[in-house]
C-alpha cells in the first residue's frame, strides 16, 4: 500500500541507532595492524565514494574525449587560419613584387622598341644620305630622278640635271688638309640646298661632285637661271679655319626629254657637259649638245668615271673554276675584274680596260685586284676551302712598273696568303717585251714562293726560247685553239702545243673548253686541267664557295 501510494518505505523506516552502526562498520572492517594502515584503507574507501561508476563515468571520459578533440581542431585551425594569412601574406607580396617587374619590363620593352625604331630610321637615312654633308646619296637622287621622269612623261613637262663639280678642290685638300677640306665641302652643300627649290634635290655624288634635280620646268632657261645663281653663291668667300676661301663651279646640264629618256642617260650627258665647261675655262656652266659626244670629251668623262668607280668600291671580282679534267675537282680560280656601273649593269673588261690602259688607272685597279684576290683566297683557306690557288691577270703596264715587286710583297704580308696559292698570269707578248726586265722580276716573284703561268699560249709572237729560259709553271693554251680542234688542222695544232709544253715540263690547262668533245679530246690527250664555260662560268663569291664545297669534300 504504501508503494502504491508513492512513498519508499525505507525512507520512512526509522534509522538504526548511531551506535550500532559504528559496531557494523568496525565488524565489516579489518583490523588494522597500524593506526597509519587504517589511514590508508579508509583513503581508498573514500576516494571509491567519489569515483562515478556505470554510466555515468564513462561519460565523463567520453566527454573529456570530445573537448581534448574539440580543443585539437580549435588548434589546427587556428594554425591554419595563420599559415593562410602568412601564405596570402607571400602571395600578395610576390604578386606585387611580379607586377612591379612586369610593369618595368613592359616599360623597358617600349624603350626598347622605340630605341630599335630609332636605330632603324637612323640607318636607312644613313644609307640614303651623305654622312659628311647630309645631303641625299646616289641611290635616293637615282630613285628621286625615275620618279620625276614618270611624273614629267605623264604631265608633258621637262626635267633639268646639273652635274657639278668644283675646280681645283685638290689643291685646297693639299694645302689645308682634309679636315679643313671636309668642311668646305660642308659649306658648299648648305648654299647649293639655299639656292633652289624645296622640291628640288640636291645629292652628293662623291669627293667634291655634287648633283642638282630640278623636276618639272618649263625649258632649259630655267635650268641656266639656277646653274648661275649656283655659282654666284658658291664663287662666294667661304670663311674656313679662319681663313677665306674661294673656289670655283663648273656645271653640266642635260635635259629630258631632249637629252636622254632614262636616268642613265641624263647622267651621262650631264657629265659630258661638265667636262666641257671644265675645258672652257671652269667656273661656267654648259648645255649638253650633239657636238659633245666626240671622242676626246666621251673618254675623259669615261676616264672619270672610272676613277669615281675606284673611289666608290664599282669594282667586284668574278671567279672562274680551273678544273681537274680527269676527277672534276677544283683546282683554282681565275680572278676576273667587273664594274657594277650605276644604270649599266656589270661592265665587262673589254668596255673599259684600253681607257684605264691609256690614262694609267690600269695600275691602281690592277693593285685593287691583286689585294682584294689575295684577301679572298686567305679567307677561304681560313675556312677550310680547298683552293690550290688563286690566278690573277697582270697587264705589261703592271709589270714594268718599278714597284710592282714591292707592291706584291707588301700585299702578300698584308692579307696574310701564303705565296704558293698565288698565281701571276701575263701573255706571251708581255713576257718577251723587255727579258732583260722581265727575267729579274719573274725570279724575284719565284724567290717569293709565287707561281708564274703564260696566258694565251700560242697566240703571240715570242720564241719558244722564253719556254726554257724564264721560271714559269704553267702555261694555258689559248681557247682559240681549243674551240678548232673538230678539224684535222686543230687537232695537229693542239696536239703540237700540248707536247711543246710537255717537253718543258710544265703544267697544262686549256681554256675555253666549251662543249663534251673538247673536254673529252684534252682528258683523252692527259692535259691535266681544264676552264671553261662547259666546267663552270664565272660566278660570284658565294656561288664559287659552295661550288667548291660540292665538288672538294673534306
Amino acid at each position: 500500500m504504501l508503494r502504491k501510494a508513492g512513498l519508499d518505505y525505507r525512507r520512512l523506516a526509522p534509522r538504526r541507532p548511531l551506535k550500532r552502526r559504528a559496531f557494523a562498520l568496525l565488524s565489516s572492517c579489518k583490523a588494522p595492524k597500524t593506526l597509519s594502515g587504517c589511514k590508508q584503507e579508509i583513503g581508498e574507501r573514500e576516494a571509491q565514494k567519489e569515483k562515478p561508476v556505470g554510466h555515468g563515468g564513462a561519460f565523463c571520459d567520453r566527454r573529456e574525449e570530445v573537448l581534448k578533440v574539440v580543443k585539437k581542431a580549435l588548434r589546427a585551425r587556428k594554425n591554419a587560419e595563420k599559415v593562410k594569412f602568412e601564405f596570402c601574406s607571400e602571395m600578395e607580396s610576390t604578386l606585387r613584387e611580379a607586377n612591379e617587374k612586369l610593369v618595368v619590363a613592359s616599360v623597358n620593352a617600349k624603350i626598347m622598341n622605340e630605341a630599335t625604331e630609332r636605330i632603324a630610321e637612323h640607318l636607312s637615312y644613313m644609307a640614303e644620305h651623305d654622312l659628311l654633308t647630309g645631303l641625299p646619296s646616289r641611290g635616293l637622287l637615282k630613285d628621286r630622278l625615275n620618279q620625276s621622269i614618270l611624273l614629267a612623261k605623264r604631265h608633258g613637262n621637262k626635267v633639268a640635271l646639273m652635274f657639278l663639280d668644283l675646280d681645283h678642290f685638290k689643291r685646297i685638300n693639299d694645302s689645308m688638309g682634309h679636315a679643313c677640306g671636309d668642311q668646305l665641302l660642308q659649306s658648299v652643300a648648305k648654299r647649293l640646298q639655299a639656292s633652289v627649290r624645296l622640291s628640288d634635290t640636291v645629292s652628293r655624288h662623291g669627293g667634291d661632285e655634287f648633283v642638282v634635280l630640278l623636276p618639272e620646268v618649263d625649258d632649259v632657261r630655267s635650268a641656266v637661271l639656277t646653274a648661275e645663281k649656283l655659282i654666284q653663291s658658291v664663287g662666294e668667300s667661304h670663311l674656313i679655319s679662319g681663313q677665306e676661301v674661294r673656289i670655283g663651279l663648273s656645271i653640266g646640264i642635260s635635259m629630258y626629254p631632249d637629252d636622254g629618256v632614262d636616268a642613265e642617260m641624263l647622267m651621262r650627258k650631264a657629265d659630258i657637259a661638265m667636262y666641257q665647261a671644265k675645258s672652257s675655262g671652269r667656273n661656267s656652266y654648259q648645255i649638253f649638245s650633239a657636238s659633245m659626244n666626240s671622242n676626246s670629251v666621251v673618254r675623259k668623262s669615261d676616264e672619270r668615271a672610272l676613277e669615281r668607280a675606284l673611289e666608290h668600291d664599282e669594282f667586284i671580282l668574278h671567279y672562274q673554276p680551273t678544273v681537274h679534267l680527269e676527277s672534276g675537282a677544283i683546282t683554282g680560280a681565275e680572278v676576273l675584274l667587273r664594274w657594277e656601273r650605276s644604270g649599266q649593269g656589270l661592265n665587262f673588261p673589254a668596255q673599259f680596260i684600253t681607257i684605264a690602259e691609256s690614262s694609267g688607272l690600269i695600275l691602281p685597279i690592277g693593285e685593287w685586284v691583286l689585294r682584294e684576290a689575295c684577301r679572298q683566297a686567305r679567307a677561304w683557306l681560313q675556312c677550310g676551302l680547298g683552293l690550290g690557288r688563286i690566278a690573277v691577270n697582270v697587264s705589261a703596264a703592271e709589270f714594268s712598273d718599278r714597284r710592282f715587286l714591292s707592291k706584291v710583297r707588301a700585299i702578300l704580308e698584308e692579307t696574310g696568303l701564303d705565296p704558293r696559292y698565288l698565281q701571276i698570269e701575263m701573255g706571251e707578248d708581255s713576257l718577251s717585251r723587255n727579258p732583260p726586265h722581265t727575267l729579274p722580276a719573274l725570279q724575284e716573284l719565284k724567290n717569293l714562293g709565287v707561281r708564274i703561268a703564260v696566258d694565251n699560249f700560242g697566240t703571240g709572237r715570242a720564241s719558244l726560247s722564253f719556254l726554257r729560259e724564264f721560271p714559269i709553271d704553267t702555261v694555258k693554251i689559248d681557247k682559240s685553239f681549243v674551240h678548232n680542234i673538230e678539224a684535222k688542222s686543230g687537232k695537229a695544232v693542239a696536239t703540237a702545243l700540248l707536247a711543246m709544253a710537255w717537253g718543258f715540263n710544265h703544267q697544262i690547262v686549256a681554256e675555253g673548253i666549251e662543249t663534251q668533245t673538247q673536254h673529252a679530246f684534252f682528258k683523252k690527250h692527259h692535259c691535266a686541267e681544264g676552264q671553261g664555260y662547259y666546267l663552270g662560268r664565272p660566278m660570284t663569291t658565294e656561288a664559287f664557295a659552295a661550288l667548291a664545297t660540292q665538288r672538294n669534300p673534306s
